[in-house]
């Protein structure tokens, strides 16, 4: 089980969405947890069409969150699952690290939790530095299952919250591709490569990226597709360099251009051209 810090409850995490209604804690002047059921994510729609302004203000104020931001979400998810409110536990209990922030955690219809969370602005710490400090230990707490967690930028008016969540969803499919075994925290200022930035595209729009434009080589048979694919990861991987290329294939230069013009001539792109290079570089990620 994930317990509680010193100073905070015992009797563990109250995700939103429950069905027997309670009130809120009164907010504490500390800016401590201020956990509330009833749900601001599953009630007021964050991933839906969008929530009632006036509705949300409310339930903001509410769990102690103030109306006026800023705010960070957080998506958390484990692997494997779990059980049911296992995510939304190991959210609340790494949110409980954070000094001087009001929070509001809610399960998600997934298994996954998310979280609403409003540092003091005066606290003078990243949400996302410091949850990265603290996963480890939450993992330890529990090292069969990887936790995972996605952090949005700074949130600067309640009606920004559904972009906050659509961008702390998107980090935290990164953390789970990039990291799928171990602890992970990924945050947008982590999206810093092609491959962090694909890793959160939905494994099925990648799939289909994939074989659109490396399909044409896949099925150039089976003795030459798994050697056209070596040669263009090895081109790419060397600057596309001839030379290079060449000799980490331990083949003449000849045959890698013979290789690369084959690639060009299935594919339909020009390895010359750093667009169509990127392009291809691209659909390997997302193998």
């Amino acid at each position: 089980m994930w317990g509680s810090s010193d100073g905070e409850r015992a009797d563990g995490p109250r995700p939103f969405g429950s069905s027997t209604a309670e009130p809120a804690d009164p907010p504490r002047a500390s800016g401590l947890s201020v956990e509330e059921r009833g749900g601001l994510t599953g009630e007021f729609g964050l991933a839906g069409e969008g929530p009632d302004p006036a509705r949300l203000r409310a339930a903001l104020a509410g769990c102690g969150l103030g109306d006026t931001g800023p705010y960070t979400v957080v998506a958390a998810s484990l692997a494997p699952r779990g059980a049911a409110g296992d995510a939304a536990a190991a959210l609340a209990e790494a949110l409980r690290h954070l000094p001087s922030a009001a929070r509001a955690v809610t399960e998600g219809p997934d298994g996954g939790a998310t979280a609403v969370v409003a540092p003091d602005p005066d606290a003078g710490y990243d949400v996302r530095a410091r949850l990265g400090e603290v996963w480890p230990l939450i993992h330890g707490c529990r090292p069969e299952a990887a936790p995972h967690a996605g952090v949005s930028g700074p949130v600067d008016a309640p009606e920004r919250l559904p972009a906050g969540l659509a961008q702390a969803r998107y980090a935290l499919a990164a953390a789970r591709v990039a990291g799928p075994a171990g602890p992970r925290v990924v945050g947008l200022g982590d999206l810093d490569g092609l491959d962090m930035l694909l890793a959160g595209v939905p494994a099925d729009v990648r799939e289909v990226y994939r074989d659109t434009v490396l399909g044409p080589l896949r099925k150039a048979g089976r003795g030459s597709a798994p050697m056209l694919l070596e040669t263009l990861e090895s081109f790419l991987a060397h600057d596309r360099s001839w030379a290079r290329t060449a000799e980490a294939l331990h083949v003449h230069v000849n045959t890698v251009h013979y290789r690369v013009s084959r690639i060009e001539e299935l594919t339909g792109r020009d390895l010359s051209r750093l667009d169509h290079a990127a392009d291809l570089r691209a659909a390997l990620l997302c193998r």
